[in-house]
């Protein structure tokens, strides 16, 4: 196991003293920005099915919709297992009154966001914290001493950094060491391997990945002539389009096959390889409605046998999608 996994199935974040699900639920889809057809009942019964398939890890943001919507729904629907739950937020993006985004990553600005977030949600404490990504005028390590402050002040447990390059992660790491990263990670992208997973194995620092099933991609339903809503903000990113599109569903094809053999969906064959990669302690599964979350939660508590994961590797390197 890559990771080191409790008789539970619980792994910790870091050397943190934190354990989690080896899947966590990603709230960004039950914000309504970009994903369509978005309600309150649906988004509530969602995580309620999250966390009755045995996800204790939830993960927001306070740019989590133009009104913090993800986590205000958090608020009202965890009360009741709060102290079963690990709760995830990030800092440092926000929305202006005409839903522009604009990164702030000024110490001051970190620690009104983080206050503002632990009032939505109704906690007293963040389990872990990030800062959701670099704002270009504000050094990395400025924005780390907001992060010190934050866990002197009981205000959170344990820090991560999102969207950073490993430049940036060593200087915040020398300012306030970090428990985590959140990068994109999934069969499809792998960028990280090269520098970014090496270094945290040799500094105990947990990855989280986004983009496990990349936007739905890889959940095994959206095929060759998908028709996409005009207004399906998936279509802005290049690989739904032309070659890239075609090479995930080549990819799609043999996982099918793998899927078949093992009585599980593509998305649980996607999501078991992907939790089970060096340096991943738990993979972010998005989700608007409760059939979405279930599905991916079914991808915990069992393993691929070798030969599915050697066939996996050899249909990504034939597609030389990497």
């Amino acid at each position: 196991m890559p990771n080191p996994t409790t008789e539970s199935g619980r792994r910790q974040i870091g050397t943190s003293g934190i354990y989690v699900s080896p899947v966590a639920f990603g709230t960004w889809p039950i914000a309504g920005m970009t994903s369509l057809e978005v309600n309150e009942i649906d988004s509530l019964e969602t995580i309620r099915a999250a966390v009755d398939s045995g996800i204790n890890f939830i993960d927001t943001a306070h740019c989590y919709g133009a009104n913090g919507e993800s986590e205000k729904l958090i608020g009202k629907a965890i009360a009741q297992d709060r102290e079963q739950l690990v709760i995830a937020s990030k800092g440092g993006i926000h929305w202006d009154q005409d839903v522009v985004r604009h990164y702030d990553g000024r110490p001051k600005t970190l620690i009104a966001q983080c206050e503002q977030s632990l009032d939505r949600m109704k906690v007293e404490v963040i389990d872990l914290y990030y800062l959701h990504a670099p704002d270009p005028n504000v050094s990395v390590s400025d924005s780390a001493t907001a992060f010190n402050k934050l866990i002197e002040s009981g205000k959170i447990r344990a820090v991560g950094v999102s969207n950073l390059d490993l430049t940036q992660i060593k200087a915040f790491n020398a300012v306030c060491p970090i428990s985590a990263i959140q990068p994109p990670f999934n069969m499809l992208q792998q960028e990280i391997c090269s520098e970014i997973t090496p270094w945290c194995l040799a500094n105990e620092v947990s990855i989280i990945n986004y983009w496990p099933l990349m936007k739905g991609l890889l959940a095994g339903k959206i095929r060759r002539g998908h028709q996409f809503a005009a207004e399906d903000k998936r279509l802005t990113y290049s690989i739904f389009h032309g070659q890239p599109f075609e090479s995930a569903q080549q990819l799609l094809d043999g996982l099918d096959k793998i899927a078949e053999k093992t009585g599980r969906s593509v998305a649980q064959i996607v999501i078991n390889w992907t939790m089970n990669q060096p340096g991943i302690t738990s993979s972010l599964c998005g989700g608007k409605r409760a059939w979405q979350i279930k599905e991916t939660a079914g991808a915990m508590d069992w393993q691929l046998e070798p030969e599915y994961l050697v066939a996996i590797t050899e249909l990504i390197q034939s597609l030389k999608i990497n």
